[in-house]
């Protein structure tokens, strides 16, 4: 079988965002839009992933690379785009870099939401010597390029900016994305000209240069827009959040999860439910979430890096945040309303922790409750103990802070009552 190698572009400035963060920085499910895309791209078991950077060159890599190796995995190859004259002379740019004997996958760093089903099916459609196109069927094609063909074979991408009257008519698009021999692409794009509206060098034009040579021209289409929508805008940026979000949520529901409105749902990380979850409106789960059978959370609820065992009940307004020593919450425990889990929380079986109560770096036994207005820190509470309002344990005189090593932990015996008059 054929080495896929997937070049990604990603040098665009972004302009419509209004933003200093580039363009592929910004965040789609609590997740860089590109960095979506090169996960899509792992899981295609790609042999070798280019980026080409731009405008904000060191943030994008620096980003990739650090998201690599917190992954375990190893970083993309990068080329730069300097100056930006067109999607041709991106792809030009990786020409040195990019071997012989495989397939370039090319996509766009700022579609996110594209399936790998779609991309394998577009590798297969390139078969090793086809120039295969990703298109889809657009109600509006406005500003995209369109497929001209001649019976079943594509003949040519016009540019939108190019397209006479009866081309701008067509409904099938371009995606930006396409198969192609990596040979057969390093001569095509020698022969890029920039004769256009734009004065750049489109990567489209290589279409017309397959036709001349009898490579095959291929298309394999997107099976919703969604896959192939890009962001240009915060609407788009947001727009898309949502289609991602309610993808989560059908899976989610599919499985047995019950969510009061998917469309009130968002999972900015990983989250895994046992059986028979429940899932009131406007909660957010960050990081890595793990909720277990029966576990239901109340609405307005927000859940980082945490583990919450079978029967707990998370109520309305609860901040859980485990960052990264994590947050553990026992069988069948109360948590709020109103309360404030923070890193190093664990919480044993059938703990109460009510409302405007914190918790940081403390264990609670079995049993044992909180219900309100107090703050444990670095605290060790035994089997159902009591601790009252108003109550407080903490290393901090306002001034200096132990080391973590170092702090002292205050211990409570099982059946003990503390409490502040």
């Amino acid at each position: 079988m054929t080495a896929v190698d997937v070049v990604i572009m990603a040098a665009g400035k972004g302009t419509r965002m209004k933003s200093r963060t580039p363009k592929v920085l910004h965040r789609l499910g609590g997740r860089p839009l590109i960095q979506h895309v090169i996960d899509t791209a792992v899981a295609l078991d790609a042999r070798r992933t280019i980026v080409i950077t731009g405008h904000g060159a060191e943030g994008v890599e620096g980003w990739l690379r650090e998201s690599s190796t917190a992954a375990g995995r190893a970083s993309p190859d990068f080329v730069r785009q300097e100056p930006q004259l067109g999607t041709g002379h991106a792809v030009q740019q990786v020409v040195p870099v990019l071997p012989d004997d495989g397939i370039a996958l090319i996509l766009n760093g700022d579609v996110p939401l594209v399936r790998t089903e779609t991309l394998r099916a577009l590798v297969d459609a390139c078969a090793g010597e086809n120039l295969a196109l990703l298109t889809v069927d657009m109600a509006d094609p406005t500003g995209y390029g369109r497929i001209v063909r001649n019976g079943d074979a594509v003949q040519a991408i016009v540019e939108h900016k190019d397209a006479s009257a009866s081309q701008k008519a067509i409904r099938e698009v371009y995606t930006g994305f396409m198969a192609v021999p990596s040979q057969r692409l390093k001569a095509w794009l020698a022969r890029l000209t920039n004769d256009n509206a734009q004065r750049e060098y489109y990567l489209t034009d290589i279409v017309k240069f397959a036709a001349a040579d009898g490579c095959h021209v291929v298309a394999a289409k997107a099976s919703e827009q969604v896959e192939v929508d890009g962001v240009n805008s915060p609407l788009q940026l947001a727009e898309l959040e949502r289609a991602y979000q309610l993808r989560q949520a059908r899976v989610l529901m599919e499985q047995g999860v019950r969510l009061a409105d998917p469309a009130r749902f968002d999972v900015r990380g990983k989250l895994e439910c046992g059986q028979d979850v429940d899932i009131d409106v406007n909660c957010v789960f960050e990081g890595s979430v793990a909720l277990g059978d029966n576990v239901r959370i109340g609405a307005n609820c927000v859940i980082a890096n945490a583990r919450i065992a079978a029967g707990a009940v998370i109520h309305p307004f609860t901040h859980i945040d485990g960052e990264k020593a994590g947050v553990e919450v026992g069988e069948g425990a109360l948590v709020g309303p109103f309360a404030r889990l923070r890193p190093g929380a664990k919480l044993g079986a059938e703990v109460h922790i009510g409302n405007f109560v914190e918790v940081k770096n403390s264990t609670l036994a079995r049993g044992a409750k909180a219900n309100h207005l107090a703050y444990l820190g670095d605290a060790s509470v035994g089997e159902r103990v009591n601790y009252g309002a108003g109550s407080i344990t903490a290393n901090y005189d306002g001034a200096n802070k132990p080391a973590p090593s170092s702090r002292p932990t205050c211990t409570w015996a099982a059946t003990a009552c503390w409490w502040r008059r």
